[in-house]
């Protein structure tokens, strides 16, 4: 039984908004602030990596239109590649992109939750988190997109809500936003030293883990009514959403408090809350913070099985997961990165390293935007429902920003980079060895 087409627009916007919105916006600013030393450049790459994320949507949006499997990258780099080059990309979703971060952000939910609820144990919360969330995605498609939805809305009412609240505040001081690079705060980068392009570059990759997820809707395009018509407006509406929400968040993260308050700070949405309202807005903040994450988690659990159902539909991993039940749910599929998840948060083995996630993401992300260039020009009579809007610019800018992050990365970080560069070789090995161990005419 296949996947039925019963998802709208505004379902799969709120899947990318929840994919989006987890621990990076909440804990990446004062990271950046270590290393770039200057609130308006921290600004510039939380706006530059909007654009970067805006313009693989344009491109994602014809793709999936074109496209309309569940699956992402899979399936856009399997018809312009070939197999070998879809399953790498399965591979590094399943592993890289969807269940490593799933652990993290259950885990990042039972430390917000232990903050608000002091008995809650925050291993015992996150795993409680990732079994039911992975039995409700297991079961009923409509009622886990319905129940994304809801998580998606209140996380942007409440984010707005708190924007809001701390302008009206009047404790902060624009001046923050406006102060030079020059000197050197309480934990940063010597006095006097230079901010580098490949620093900029790192912290573009950090960031592009916080951007991560603006994709998530691709997986779900075997689902959606009229995905010519829904998948480009989604992608647009939930990673424009998503954008100017981040933002704005930094925009008072960077006000509420001075530098040396906020750098290197791994909670700086604490920090910040902390100085505008003091501990009880913290506590109002850490609720915040563990509802995205708890929608997070679940967008994770929505969209990653997709990419493995699309894969094992397609007889290049076990044909089990490519069941779903009567109400559309790829029960396997979802209950393989359920499992995943709930071993890596349940060992507590996974610290998860944001240039190495961003770095591999990035890779495929901008694998699939080649794809797009290869099929118009291999198949340029193919049916396209939506075009990419500012053809070919967008899917230009794409790469030109990504293959600066991904090479001054390497330079800047060779260990991170290397760790994603071994996860795409273990893939290719894997590929090699499941063609020539499982016949093609399994199942």
């Amino acid at each position: 039984m296949g996947t039925t087409r019963q998802l709208g627009t505004v379902h799969a916007a709120a899947l990318i908004v929840a994919s989006m919105v987890g621990t990076g916006i909440f804990t990446t600013t004062g990271v950046l602030l270590s290393t770039l030393r200057s609130p308006p450049l921290v600004l510039v790459v939380w706006a530059l990596a909007g654009v970067l994320a805006l313009c693989g949507a344009a491109v994602y949006a014809e793709l999936g239109a074109m496209m309309p499997r569940a699956g992402g990258e899979y399936v856009y780099l399997s018809r312009a590649f070939g197999p070998a080059i879809g399953f790498l990309s399965g591979w590094i979703a399943l592993f890289v992109g969807f269940a490593a971060p799933t652990a993290a952000g259950a885990l990042a939910f039972g430390r917000y939750l232990h903050a608000v609820i002091p008995w809650a144990p925050p291993q015992l919360a996150a795993l409680a988190l990732l079994a039911v969330l992975t039995a409700v995605h297991m079961t009923d498609v409509r009622f886990g997109a319905s129940l994304q939805t809801t998580l998606a809305a209140l996380v942007v009412a409440l984010a707005v809500t708190f924007v809001v609240a701390a302008l009206a505040s009047g404790r902060g001081d624009w001046h923050r936003l406006t102060a030079g690079a020059a000197g050197a705060v309480a934990g940063g980068a010597a006095a006097g030293s230079t901010v580098t392009a490949g620093s900029i570059a790192v912290g573009l990759v950090y960031v592009s883990y916080a951007y991560s997820g603006w994709n998530g809707a691709g997986y779900l395009a075997g689902e959606l009514r009229d995905p010519g018509r829904a998948l480009p407006r989604a992608l647009a509406l939930g990673t424009g959403l998503v954008t100017a929400l981040y933002l704005a968040l930094n925009a008072v993260f960077l006000w509420s408090a001075p530098r040396s308050a906020l750098v290197g700070q791994v909670e700086v949405a604490n920090a910040a809350a902390l100085a505008l309202f003091g501990p009880r807005g913290a506590m109002l903040l850490s609720s915040l913070v563990a509802l995205a994450l708890a929608g997070f988690v679940s967008a994770m659990l929505m969209s990653g099985p997709r990419g493995t159902y699309a894969m094992a539909e397609d007889g290049l991993f076990f044909r089990a997961l490519a069941r779903t039940n009567a109400r559309g749910a790829p029960t396997l599929a979802v209950g393989l990165q359920g499992a995943l998840a709930i071993v890596a948060a349940a060992t507590a083995a996974f610290d998860p390293i944001l240039v190495y996630v961003g770095f591999t993401l990035t890779l495929t992300a901008a694998m699939a935007v080649i794809a797009a260039f290869v099929l118009r020009r291999r198949e340029p009579r193919a049916d396209r429902p939506h075009r990419a809007l500012g053809w070919p610019l967008t899917g230009l800018s794409f790469l030109g920003l990504s293959g600066f992050m991904v090479a001054l990365s390497i330079r800047e970080r060779p260990a991170e980079a290397t760790a994603g560069l071994l996860t795409v070789l273990t893939g290719a090995a894997a590929y090699r060895i499941w063609r020539r161990a499982i016949p093609r005419a399994q199942g």
